[in-house]
């Protein structure tokens, strides 16, 4: 699965992949320009869910109690 997921990674210009001919093989993977760039945005959105989980989890709890499922 992580195999998998790396090389659509890769196919999609998200990382690079370095493979070098040792023994043991080794491959590394690191991130391209275009993904450095969506960076920020991760940020920007995991600073938005620690501002807002309190209120989530609390309307959470509220809409379980109220008997929705």
């Amino acid at each position: 699965m992580l195999t998998q997921v790396l090389r659509d990674l890769d196919a999609d210009g998200l990382v690079l992949r370095h493979a070098y001919a040792k023994v043991p093989p080794r491959v590394e993977f690191e991130l391209t320009d275009r993904t450095r760039s969506l960076l920020p945005h991760i940020h920007n959105l995991i600073g938005w869910a620690l501002n807002n989980l309190s209120d989530i989890v609390r309307d959470r709890k509220a809409f379980t109690e109220k008997g929705n499922h």
